[in-house]
């Protein structure tokens, strides 16, 4: 039974039920010495608790995205999972969701043969007549691990919390696009490995299909990425080792900028695909926004002081935030959006 299937929820709820109606009905009715009757009454509320507490953590990792699977709950990873085949990107169709006009498919990825969700949020002057021959510039919203694309609309504020920058006049319109960034549920910092070309979906794939169903520009100056934790490290990755595709990229709170050990094992893989080793090794002319809190462990200061460091050497133009308090968490992630977007807005193009 899945992990994040209604039926698993339900029955969850029905054992909650059984276990409190039983202990009810057969706590009077225990018999023994006294010891054994407290040892049975402990059984019985631990069972109750039990229950009841595996009913509140579903409920909370369906509404968060937070584990796909068993596997990933109980830390067995995959590589070799495959996710379920998607159609070709000029088979593929997009259906409004309920949450602000966006628009959500499936599809399958010729370059790097992943199957994955992406969801796309067009502003409103794109059926605007002024804008019918115009092209939008785009920006790659990047979620956290675990997570998904959906993690955007309930949890992050997307694409209100934009929309209300672009009423403000401090953003141009973008294209927003949340695509997934662990295909198959299985995350390698958006690298690419021998049997996982996640970096060669988020590069290639996903801007095939986008350009391909929407007016977006052409080029560096044309596209961006936002991410938030591992979507941040992403998001100042993926600039780096394909600056012919992304021009500007923001990190809020980006998972430590010298890579994952639990993620990529291998230490050679793991620094050629961090963001510190990529910015000492590059030329290209780049812009990366890092920001985090100073209260926020899964983000410390020290590693974007470090890359920091190591960029003033090289082309890369960073500017970064540090705000004074804030966690791990979507309040801190929202609080860093003004900053973020305008530093985009300011190197990215307007349509045109």
């Amino acid at each position: 039974m899945s992990l994040t299937s209604t039926s698993f929820f339900a029955v969850l709820i029905v054992a909650t039920v059984v276990m409190m109606v039983g202990a009810i009905t057969l706590w009077p009715k225990v018999r023994g010495p006294r010891a054994v009757r407290w040892l049975v009454h402990a059984v019985m509320i631990g069972l109750c608790q039990l229950t009841a507490i595996s009913v509140v953590a579903t409920w909370i990792n369906n509404s968060y995205g937070l584990y796909a699977s068993w596997d990933d709950l109980l830390g067995n990873p995959n590589t070799n999972a495959v996710a379920m085949p998607g159609p070709p990107v000029h088979r593929a169709k997009f259906s409004k969701s309920t949450k602000g006009g966006v628009l959500d498919t499936y599809f399958h990825g010729r370059r790097s043969a992943l199957s994955g969700e992406v969801l796309v949020w067009t502003p409103p002057q794109y059926n605007e007549p002024a804008y019918a021959r115009k092209r939008f510039p785009v920006i790659m919203l990047l979620h956290g691990v675990p997570g998904s694309p959906q993690s955007w609309l309930e949890h992050g504020g997307m694409p209100g919390a934009f929309e209300d920058l672009l009423k403000q006049n401090k953003v141009h319109p973008f294209i927003l696009v949340m695509p997934v960034v662990n295909p198959g549920s299985v995350d390698t910092d958006c690298s690419d490995l021998p049997n996982r070309k996640v970096a060669t979906w988020m590069a290639a794939d996903v801007p095939d299909l986008v350009s391909h169903k929407f007016r977006t520009l052409p080029g560096p100056q044309g596209w961006g990425l936002m991410g938030f934790s591992t979507g941040g490290f992403c998001a100042a990755k993926l600039p780096l080792q394909f600056p012919k595709v992304f021009g500007a990229g923001a990190a809020l709170d980006p998972d430590p900028l010298t890579g994952d050990e639990s993620v990529l094992p291998d230490p050679a893989v793991r620094r050629r695909n961090s963001p510190t080793y990529l910015v000492r090794h590059t030329k290209a002319p780049v812009r990366l926004f890092l920001a985090t809190s100073r209260q926020d462990r899964s983000s410390p200061l020290s590693y974007i002081e470090t890359f920091q460091a190591t960029a003033s050497a090289t082309p890369v133009e960073v500017r970064t935030l540090v705000l004074p308090s804030g966690g791990h968490n979507y309040n801190t992630w929202s609080a860093e959006y003004p900053a973020a977007f305008g530093w985009l807005n300011q190197w990215l193009s307007a349509p045109h």
